[in-house]
C-alpha cells in the first residue's frame, strides 16, 4: 500500500507558491500547495481536466470562471475542465491546499 503523511509534504518558500507531490500517475496527481501571504496561482484553464483545491489551512481567495470567493479551512471547490482558476493568498496566515487533477494534463 503506498500511503503518505500529508503534515510531511507541507513545506513554503519564500520565492514563490510550493507544489509538492504526494501521488502521481499518468491518469491523475495529488499535490499539496503550500501559499505564504501574498502568493499566488495565476488564473489559467486545463481544456481536458478538471481540478479540486480543499482547504487544509488556512484561507485563500479562489477564481473560478467568472466567479471570486474567500474559502478556508475545510471548503472543498472544483473548476471543471476548460474554466479558468486560480488562488491568491491575501491572508496573513499560511495557507496549503491538498489539490488533485484528473486526467492528468499531458
Amino acid at each position: 500500500m503506498d500511503s503518505k503523511t500529508v503534515r510531511d509534504h507541507i513545506s513554503f518558500s519564500e520565492e514563490k507558491m510550493q507544489k509538492n507531490a504526494l501521488f502521481d500517475s499518468p491518469r491523475l496527481f495529488f499535490d499539496a500547495y503550500c501559499l505564504l501571504p501574498g502568493q499566488s496561482q495565476k488564473v489559467h484553464a486545463h481544456e481536458d481536466s478538471d481540478k479540486v483545491y480543499y482547504v487544509l489551512e488556512g484561507a485563500g481567495r479562489f477564481t473560478i470562471g467568472d466567479e471570486e470567493q474567500d474559502l478556508s479551512q475545510g471548503y472543498a471547490v472544483i473548476a471543471r475542465a476548460g474554466e479558468s482558476h486560480g488562488v491568491r493568498n491575501e491572508s496573513g496566515e499560511n495557507l496549503v491546499l491538498l489539490v488533485t487533477m484528473a486526467p492528468r494534463p499531458s
